[in-house]
Order: structure tokens, then sequence, then C-alpha cells
């Protein structure tokens, strides 16, 4: 059974202190609490599109933006798609939204990566984190001789990763590549609607390559700009906020394992919960169920 219609989103255009013109798509009220919702690869923010209206209904200010290289917003103003600096635009957004301490942060994919991050951050002035589909740092990292064959299976998973180091050759097949992931991230799911969306969003070469250069900045933390300085590391932790993950079960692109690892290794801030019959694009594939999620955790932690 397809989704339920959903409303359509507003839109705002602001421009960052460091640079960033940012365009996004917005639902709910302007005077209720901020959250902040982040896209991942290869994405843009109507990925947003059943959670927002359903974050809305519960008072909710949602603010979706696309990221940096995404049409319409701009590209990084200094080139850097490093981590830190996806996760110092994540904060001067709060402030330019007038977000207060009720505020939220929720990330998939590259969002996800940069939510784990700025709940880690001594900076973070976001009260609480949800990440999906990619759990913080400390719980991919190999603890033994009995992870060897999950790490084979996700390094298997993950040729994608090696693909992106390589220059031009991504962006020239990218239609062809980004298709391919569509379809083996979230087995079942038709993509056609969100290809297409991404298209407008990537339209070009240049744009193509901001997407890609996401990987490419990865392992490359040693180039931060210094604006960003202060961020370089804290991705690479676990949120010291309250956190939610959420995971699907059948993700082929980072094995749900990893979501299970996590809820052992995790303080007792932070919630897993591995969502059935769904693959990497969850919140697209079971919008229901996940937006539940979403809904009883943000009513616990507000």
């Amino acid at each position: 059974m397809p989704p339920p219609q959903t409303p359509a989103p507003g839109t705002l255009s602001l421009d960052l202190p460091h640079g960033l013109h940012v365009e996004a798509l917005t639902w709910g009220p302007d005077d209720g609490p901020l959250a902040v919702l982040l896209h991942g690869f290869p994405d843009t923010a109507h990925t947003w599109r059943h959670l927002g209206p359903a974050l809305a209904q519960d008072g909710w200010r949602v603010v979706a933006p696309f990221l940096r290289g995404y049409a319409p917003s701009g590209p990084a103003p200094d080139g850097s798609y490093h981590v830190a600096a996806l996760c110092h635009d994540a904060i001067t957004l709060h402030t330019a939204l007038g977000g207060d301490e009720r505020a939220v942060l929720v990330g998939h994919d590259w969002g996800a990566i940069t939510a784990n991050g700025v709940g880690a951050a001594e900076a973070s002035p976001y009260a609480a984190v949800v990440s999906m589909a990619v759990p913080p740092v400390p719980a991919l990292v190999p603890r033994g001789v009995g992870d060897a064959g999950l790490a084979v299976q996700q390094l298997l998973m993950s040729w994608y990763t090696l693909f992106h180091q390589l220059p031009a050759l991504p962006e020239r097949v990218f239609t062809r590549h980004v298709t391919r992931l569509w379809h083996h991230w979230s087995p079942g799911y038709d993509p056609g609607e969100d290809l297409a969306l991404l298209a407008a969003a990537l339209p070009d070469r240049a744009h193509r390559r901001a997407a890609i250069d996401y990987y490419r900045a990865a392992p490359r933390q040693g180039r931060v700009p210094y604006t960003y300085a202060h961020l370089a590391d804290a991705w690479l932790g676990m949120p010291s906020v309250p956190m939610l993950h959420l995971h699907g079960a059948r993700d082929g692109c980072l094995s749900s394992r990893f979501a299970t690892r996590l809820a052992e290794l995790a303080p007792p801030t932070c919630r897993v919960e591995v969502v059935p019959s769904a693959g990497h694009f969850l919140q697209l594939e079971r919008p229901n169920r996940v937006g539940a999620l979403v809904r009883e955790f943000l009513a616990e932690v507000s």
C-alpha cells in the first residue's frame, strides 16, 4: 500500500555567516521547537517528505536543508566536504534559525554521520539526535576475531567507497551508478521519484563532484580547514545527548548487525531499533513505522 499523501512543504532560504547559502524544505509552525533534518547520499531533502509533516503534527518547526553542494543550496564556500564542515553547518543552522534548548537533530546516511558527530561535540546546541542507517563510529570498529566475518561482509558491501576515491570516473557514470546503489541498498523499493529529485539537485558534473567529494574528504581529515578544526574529531565519538538510532533490517549499504553492536556498546541514553522489512532508505520504505518511532522518542526527551 502506498504511503498517504503528505502536505507540500514550504521553503526557506538563508546565508550562513561562514558563506554557505542554504535552501531548505519546511513544515510546521514558525513558533514550534526546532527539528533539523539532514539527508544523505545519494538523496535530497525530499527524503523527509513523510517524516517532516508527521513531526509538524506534533508542533515541531521542521527544517530540512539541502546539504552543501546539493542544489538549490550552494557549494562549499571553501571547497570543504569534511564531516567537520557538515557538523559546523548543522550547529550554525541552529543559531541562524533561532533554535533553543529544545531543538533536535535528525539525520540519515551522511546526515546521520553528521548528527552523530554533533551529538558527540561539546559545542552541540541540540538536546537530542536521531540517526538512521549509520550508527556512531565506535559501533563500526572491529572488537576482535569474532568480528572478522562482519568486517569481510561490510568490506564487500562498501566497495563504492573505494570507487568514489577515483578521479572523475564516479561523476562520469553517476546516473547509472546511483541508480544501482538505490536498488541494492533498498531491495524492492521503487526509487523513481527520488532519482528524479536527485537529478534536479545534482544537475551537472560540478554538483556531482561535490556529492562524491564527501567520500574523498573522509580519509583526509588532516586537511580540515581551520574554521572546522574544533569539530574534526567529534564525529569519531559516541553522542552524549539522548539518541535514537534506527536501522533497516535489509540494509544493503551498512549491515544492520552494526545496530546490534551499538545496542551493546551504547550508554543508557541511547535507544536502538532495527526496522523489519526496510533497507537503507527506511524513512521512505517504512514511513509510518519510522515516524512512530521518532515521534515516540522525541515525546520522551522533550
